[in-house]
């Protein structure tokens, strides 16, 4: 099983930006497609992104096509989301979450992924 952690969450005014890391440890980091998901407070978890085991293919929620970007380095085990032109309403905790499947089935279901990680807060401000 892979392990999972977050950091880079904070506060943010409106229209700033934030770069989010999923750093990861345990089994082999490239078996894994990886996703970004939030939840705000009071709703469901939501996707975000997702990019597969190498990188080549990328899939965005479409709240936030155009403004964020998710990318992956495997030499450093590390999965990061690029966040611009921050609204109000990206303020959730946000999680990583990795899995073996491929990366196109994040995009509709959150359930029963392989690892999690805790989550990062980022809060935007009007």
């Amino acid at each position: 099983q892979v392990q999972l952690v977050e950091s880079g969450g904070g506060l943010v005014q409106a229209g700033g930006s934030l770069r989010l890391s999923c750093a990861a440890s345990g089994r082999t980091f490239s078996n894994y497609a990886v996703g970004w998901f939030r939840q705000a407070p009071g709703k469901e978890r939501e996707f975000v992104a997702a990019i597969d085991k190498i990188g080549s293919s990328v899939y965005y929620a479409d709240s936030v096509k155009g403004r964020f970007t998710i990318s992956r380095d495997n030499a450093k085990n590390t999965v990061y989301l690029q966040m611009n032109s921050l609204k109000p309403e990206d303020t959730a905790v946000y999680y990583c979450a990795a899995d073996r499947r491929a990366a196109a089935t994040m995009t509709y279901s959150y359930r029963a992924l392989d690892a999690w990680g805790q989550g990062t807060l980022v809060t935007v401000s009007s």
